[in-house]
């Protein structure tokens, strides 16, 4: 594709980087074949293509009006274009970048901006939102319907081991999940134990800055980073192997640490590493001996949904499903396993009629075999799942727990 930024953008890391891969696409169209937006609404600027295309006017100085930024807000950054492509465009790059642009040369509306000023506030804060989650799960009985499904039972976490081993991995608390599914982490601990590894989380380390990122608040987001990689960095030089992601959003979000601060002097060789040692935790297991599991019991048929963030971010299609069928579990069927739930971090909330036309298809996809369960392998995923499903939802760490 030939392009022709106007300056401000054509002199900017960022402006340069979006030319080289907007100049990758050859317009061919498969990406439309698997986009679950355009595949919804067929429209050609609700699918990849057509967004490229705007992006692409944006960048080069063309007029862009709030129809074209509702456009790129339909996207799902589901990146599930990107295993399509044959010329290996890094479509989720690209709408980072021109969102964030956009924000600076386009400012939305004042109520608009005050949602997601208060989504990048609240999320990304593990006590904030663990006692506005507590207080909504006081109040659940009573709230309408509508608000009571959005708000999950409380959880209680499973006890971590008290002993450890001279193997350690590094694990991210997050910022939602300690509160929301707290024995996610807790289950993994126990998992890993069995196997002779001890998980530890660093207890300054908070939410990946995944959030903020996608929000736009790109300076914030890197400040996360920092502080991640400052609070991960003296276990990573006592010997740690790896960091352990037990939710695939944020593990897609810090295997880009290195990339994002690339041009930071003071950052870029610990967070180069700090990606390099990002493994989740289903790959990280297909590596162990597993003989060490029991299998377990009572299960039944078993749905799993791979998330977005693994299959097309973090290329981990398959690798959770080979984990459970050697742990001796009876996977289902299930159909559209490229298609997004409709979650993908705040877009429930920000685009939440399309969000639900997404979830009923995915949970019709995920239940034609009659499953007994359906469990996923990233936080945002299994509370979105769990607000329409009819069986329990739940992390599959969960189960080899059991």
């Amino acid at each position: 594709m030939q392009t022709n930024l106007v300056q401000q953008f054509a002199n900017t890391p960022e402006g340069q980087e979006a030319e080289s891969i907007l100049r990758a696409c050859v317009h061919c169209g498969f990406c439309t074949a698997t986009c679950p937006t355009y595949q919804e609404l067929n429209d050609e600027r609700d699918g990849p293509r057509g967004r490229i295309y705007l992006m692409k006017m944006f960048l080069e100085g063309e007029e862009v009006t709030e129809k074209s930024r509702e456009h790129l807000d339909r996207c799902l950054t589901c990146r599930s274009c990107e295993t399509t492509c044959p010329s290996g465009v890094k479509y989720g790059r690209l709408v980072d970048i021109s969102r964030g642009l956009m924000e600076q040369e386009m400012p939305r509306p004042p109520k608009e901006r005050w949602i997601r000023w208060s989504l990048a506030r609240v999320l990304p804060n593990r006590r904030l939102f663990g006692f506005l989650l507590r207080m909504g799960q006081l109040f659940r009985p009573v709230l309408p319907s509508v608000l009571r499904t959005k708000v999950p039972p409380r959880k209680k976490a499973s006890p971590w081991p008290a002993a450890s081993h001279d193997r350690i991995v590094l694990a991210l608390a997050g910022c939602v999940q300690p509160s929301a599914t707290p024995n996610t982490n807790a289950a993994a601990a126990r998992v890993l134990y069995k196997l002779g590894v001890t998980m530890v989380e660093a207890p300054e380390a908070g939410c990946c800055g995944a959030v903020n990122h996608h929000l736009s608040e790109h300076d914030q987001a890197l400040n996360a980073m920092r502080r991640n990689i400052d609070a991960w960095w003296p276990a990573i030089e006592a010997g740690a192997e790896a960091i352990i992601m037990t939710a695939s959003g944020c593990g897609a979000m810090v295997q880009e640490y290195g990339h994002l601060l690339k041009d930071d002097p003071m950052y870029a060789a610990k967070a180069q590493k700090v990606s390099d040692m990002t493994v989740d935790l289903g790959a990280f297991l297909l590596t162990q001996d597993l003989e060490k599991l029991k299998v377990p019991q009572g299960a039944g048929k078993v749905a799993f949904h791979c998330p977005c963030t693994l299959q097309h971010a973090m290329h981990q299609n398959g690798v959770v499903d080979q984990v459970l069928r050697r742990a001796g579990i009876d996977l289902a069927e299930t159909k559209e396993k490229h298609l997004c739930c409709g979650s993908a971090g705040t877009y429930s909330i920000l685009q939440p009629k399309l969000s639900q036309r997404l979830l009923n298809n995915k949970l019709k996809a995920l239940t034609v075999d009659n499953p007994d369960r359906i469990v996923t392998a990233n936080i945002g995923c299994q509370m979105h799942l769990e607000t329409k499903a009819q069986v329990p939802v739940q992390h599959w760490i969960e189960l080899l727990d059991a």
